[in-house]
């Protein structure tokens, strides 16, 4: 086993062309994922409306986001053990193959089926690719492509919707589904034969803590399950949810047991000994809540209360996403080019608060204009943080830890955002349906079935007074509700000054089979290769970042 480092190569351009067509591959993993989401999300009401299968329509979303935060830690640790590549490949081939099931389902229980093992598949495809980026960019220089990888998923936010919409319109809804066939295949194609990663040389069998993920799979199904019934289809003090809740308890002190004895745990106990991983991680899981559980319901509110369409409501979350999208970009090339971290996720929270409180004070005759500034001023703060606490985690750890580090962080990040949506939905309804038994008449001008029975076109085909009322519900069960996700931000601010702005590494230490070099599977950008030639720093700098050594004093 060869302790190897990134070798300077004359090659600068075939290098810089060969990182391009890896980042390219990358891109269409994470479109796969992103796109196939936000797309369903238009198109649900329609196919539950076929199927006859209403009740059922939240495990459409519970069913991919359980099984994607599940396998989120796994396919993560599987990969720091037998290389990215494999994993992406089984990754994308299960997404592709829920595809299919979801396209070919006449029931609702198929097409459950079919989004259970999608989400097997989906959570592997953002947190392998980030990990993948992680094996052949340094530190220094990968702020700049994690920017223009989180600006993807703003992309997709705004453009899954419309896509949607005009798909379950026109050739119909299954299409949601069957485009995924065609873009799984590329991303195979592209996997081959452009992902080309350090081969790890390992002498003996890579061991699987197949019981450490098993109660990991446990205790957050019964975590997820809390925030999805909670309030809604049971009572928050019912008996199960309340066994929901002792059951996480009890099944995650025993993955902490089993963790702390396991020979590979699939999420060491060693990554909560640092505290930029503590930190980050913490901070990830609070803007998920703030962010998914205040945005995730402005569509609703456009259609219902503005009295937009479906496809307007999308169009009108362009401000927040163009903006995230622009300062994820800039705030990536900023990094890389100063080395410079620790204040702008610091920054970015403040102004998430800001933009958070902004919308709390919306009212019903607020110009809609205002508020898609409001939802701008939110994107900046958002562009400004989420990604950058992705590479202070990976800057921390040593390279052969980076896919567990990345994915240990995503997987709070992505229980904090299911938390968010959860709850933020349970208290919306219970105040909403409250606001509209109180100021509905209790005669049959309302809607027959209070606030169960209302759509965006009963609501505009109702009398003015009575349309009235129910849009001043709206506002007043939704937006309040902004407020309280001012002080998550500003704790996050706060916790984020705890970092230790440890030096970006400007080389990748890993354990490589001597011929992988020769091979120049290995990659460096342009301007690392100028800065290695000059100076090399030394290996004892790797004390303060892990194994990453520290940049040269004149960049």
């Amino acid at each position: 086993m060869t302790d190897a480092k990134i070798q300077p190569s004359a090659e600068a351009a075939t290098a810089k062309r060969n990182i391009l067509l890896l980042f390219s591959t990358l891109m269409i993993v994470m479109l796969l994922a992103s796109l196939s989401q936000m797309v369903l999300s238009s198109a649900l009401p329609t196919i539950v409306g076929e199927m006859h299968g209403v009740e059922h329509m939240t495990w459409v979303i519970t069913a991919y986001m359980l099984a994607s935060t599940i396998t989120m830690p796994v396919y993560g640790k599987i990969s720091d053990l037998v290389g990215r590549k494999p994993m992406l490949i089984a990754a994308i081939v299960l997404f592709v193959a829920g595809s299919v099931v979801g396209g070919l389902a006449q029931d609702m229980n198929s097409l459950i089926i079919g989004r259970l093992v999608q989400g097997l598949g989906g959570g592997g495809l953002m947190i392998l690719s980030q990990a993948a980026i992680a094996d052949v960019v340094p530190a220094r220089e990968r702020g700049k492509y994690m920017g223009i990888m989180g600006g993807v998923f703003a992309v997709s936010s705004v453009a899954g919707p419309l896509l949607g919409g005009w798909l379950t319109e026109g050739p119909g809804w299954r299409w949601a589904f069957w485009m995924n066939v065609p873009l799984g295949i590329l991303a195979v194609v592209a996997t081959i034969v452009l992902l080309r990663l350090p081969k790890l040389n390992r002498t003996e069998r890579p061991r699987i803590d197949y019981l450490g993920m098993m109660l990991l799979a446990i205790a957050t199904s019964t975590l997820v399950l809390v925030g999805t019934w909670g309030g809604s289809m049971y009572e928050w003090g019912s008996p199960q949810i309340i066994g929901l809740i002792i059951a996480t308890v009890v099944v995650g002190a025993l993955f902490v047991l089993v963790e702390s004895r396991a020979s590979e745990p699939v999420m060491p106990l060693s990554l909560f000994k640092d505290r930029n991983f503590n930190v980050t991680t913490i901070a990830g899981l609070l803007i998920a809540v703030a962010m998914f559980g205040a945005v995730g319901y402005l569509p609703t509110y456009f259609q219902m209360a503005v009295g937009a369409s479906a496809t307007a409501a999308g169009l009108l979350m362009i401000p927040m996403m163009a903006a995230l999208l622009l300062t994820s970009i800039v705030t990536g090339a900023v990094i890389s080019k100063t080395g410079k971290y620790k204040l702008l996720p610091i920054v970015g929270t403040v102004i998430v608060a800001l933009g958070v409180g902004m919308l709390a004070t919306v009212q019903v005759d607020t110009p809609v204009a205002l508020i898609c500034v409001y939802m701008a001023v939110m994107g900046v703060g958002l562009g400004t943080s989420m990604q950058i606490l992705t590479l202070v985690v990976q800057n921390s750890f040593p390279h052969k830890m980076v896919g567990t580090a990345t994915a240990a962080n995503n997987y709070f990040r992505q229980v904090g955002s299911s938390l968010g949506s959860a709850v933020v939905g349970s208290i919306f309804a219970t105040r909403l349906t409250s606001l509209i038994t109180e100021k509905l008449p209790s005669g049959g001008a309302g809607p027959s079935d209070g606030a169960n029975s209302l759509t965006p076109e009963l609501i505009k085909s109702l009398p003015e007074p009575i349309r009235n009322l129910i849009v001043e519900s709206y506002n007043e069960a939704l937006i309040p509700i902004f407020i309280y996700m001012v002080p998550l931000a500003v704790i996050t601010a706060v916790l984020l000054c705890f970092v230790k702005e440890k030096p970006l590494a400007t080389e990748i230490n890993a354990e490589i089979i001597p011929e992988s070099l020769a091979e120049g599977q290995l990659i460096a950008d342009e301007e690392l290769l100028d800065g290695l030639e000059e100076s090399v720093a030394p290996a004892g700098a790797g004390d303060d970042a892990g194994s990453a050594t520290a940049p040269p004093a004149d960049r």
